[in-house]
């Protein structure tokens, strides 16, 4: 990490580097032109935002053979283009890398519906198609995963037959009995486990089926179930991490974050949302290097009463619900904002500045926060949860450089994606034009203009006809 900035310091807001000092970092054009990569692609004349870890922001970008071959000035990516090239002009747009959403649900949603017939190849794809439409080009599913759709749909991705955003499965999700996801259409679906040796065999069959990550459940669910024992967890963790797995935890109470922050648990998909987290409890996170889904987005929503900005003309996310989003569907979700009852309202916004300020803590000490939205939950919509969590987090205090970071090369890094996440030389060519910049606002990551996929354009009107609720 020598030279990089820590990760959770404070953004410079638009740093841009000279011609010659970001010629000297991107292109390395010494030797012989023959030597290097060929360039199929130039995008000039706009604005990349790297996220390379030192704030980068540069005019153009070069790709060949599906990644990126440099960032530079637009005179420098024309040079290296040569004449084969195709060349973009930017126009004053912004590059971006894709988004990366590290906890999703997908499969259960189908128009108005929630239940649990919806899961299908179908609606899975529905979602996988929407998250790409959205900018989203990889997302971690979170352990609500019935039978072999989600892992039929890894493996035809992986052998590039499929589209849509890539899927990483976690399979079945592990709790004590009755403690596992909440909603009807979840029922039967996670491990109920009472022994270690239950505990060591779910994740036996886990590791079987090459999950990409391992999920438990430890909280009562509000009273509904037994907590999960340490000794239970601590048998998962140690047999995951004996198998090179990481595990994630879901996570209500203050008192059992501390406990598995000590048991050497990877991440923790939600905030605390008992207490504000203490200080020691973040020092502990960022000394052991636990990510955290902020995963402020869906409680938000609960806080709000009358029809949200997002669903206003003023926002991009109309546009681009209108065009992914059954008509019925919308209304829906803007129905059950003009009937929420505002004493309701007014206690989950109590509740939500708990989750605000501990974000904010976990942002000023240096904490890798990434994005995890809990999208896939009802009318939480794949794309439309990415880009509200985003807004959420920078009006929890995070910069919006620090919120395309969480969303791109932290969730990146969290992933062990280790070929894409940022723009620079060498990285899969996975990035969004937008028509405006995500530092000047975060909610102009929702303005897009094109999308590319390992350097090759989508075709959104095509994606978007594929989206079928």
């Amino acid at each position: 990490m020598g030279g990089r900035r820590p990760i959770g310091s404070p953004v410079r807001r638009r740093p841009v580097l000279t011609r010659a000092l970001c010629g000297a970092l991107a292109l390395a054009v010494a030797g012989a032109a023959s030597a290097q990569p060929r360039v199929d692609l130039a995008l000039v004349d706009g604005t990349v935002i790297t996220v390379d870890g030192v704030d980068t922001v540069a005019q153009a970008i070069a790709i060949g053979g599906g990644a990126i071959v440099a960032v530079g000035t637009s005179a420098e990516i024309r040079a290296r283009a040569g004449a084969g090239a195709r060349v973009i002009d930017l126009a004053g747009k912004t590059v971006i890398p894709t988004l990366i959403s590290t906890h999703v649900h997908p499969g259960f949603q189908k128009g108005v519906t929630y239940v649990a017939a919806n899961y299908t190849r179908d609606t899975v794809m529905n979602d996988l198609n929407r998250a790409l439409y959205f900018g989203i080009s990889v997302v971690q599913s979170q352990g609500i995963e019935r039978g072999d759709v989600l892992y039929r749909i890894r493996a035809e991705q992986g052998a590039g037959t499929l589209g849509g955003a890539r899927l990483l499965v976690a399979g079945r999700g592990i709790g004590a009995p009755n403690a596992g996801p909440g909603a009807a259409a979840y029922a039967g679906i996670a491990y109920e486990i009472i022994t270690e040796a239950e505990a060591r065999r779910a994740v036996e069959e886990l590791a079987a089926r090459d999950v990409d990550i391992v999920k438990i459940w430890v909280d009562d669910r509000s009273g509904r179930a037994p907590s999960l024992s340490p000794a239970l967890y601590r048998a998962v963790i140690d047999a995951a991490h004996q198998r090179d797995l990481r595990v994630n935890a879901h996570v209500f109470y203050h008192a059992d974050a501390e406990r598995l922050v000590a048991a050497g648990i990877d991440g923790l998909v939600h905030l605390v949302r008992d207490v504000e987290m203490s200080d020691t409890l973040i020092a502990e996170i960022v000394e052991r290097d636990v990510y955290v889904n902020a995963n402020m987005s869906s409680p938000r929503r609960a806080t709000q009463v009358g029809t949200p900005q997002w669903l206003t003309p003023a926002d991009p996310m109309l546009q681009l619900l209108t065009e992914s989003v059954a008509p019925e569907e919308i209304a829906k979700m803007e129905a059950a904002f003009r009937q929420r009852d505002p004493m309701t309202a007014a206690d989950a916004r109590e509740r939500y500045a708990i989750l605000e300020r501990s974000l904010a803590k976990l942002s000023a000490a240096g904490a890798k926060v990434v994005l995890g939205a809990d999208t896939g939950v009802e009318d939480h919509l794949f794309g439309l949860a990415e880009h509200l969590e985003l807004q959420a987090m920078v009006d929890a205090g995070m910069t919006p450089a620090q919120a395309l970071v969480a969303a791109t090369s932290r969730a990146a890094e969290y992933l062990h994606l280790d070929d894409r996440g940022s723009l620079v030389a060498g990285k899969r060519a996975d990035l969004l034009v937008l028509d405006a910049s995500p530092l000047d606002d975060i909610i102009n990551t929702r303005r897009i203009s094109r999308t590319f996929i390992n350097g090759v354009e989508i075709d959104r009107a095509a994606l978007r006809a594929q989206i079928k609720d």
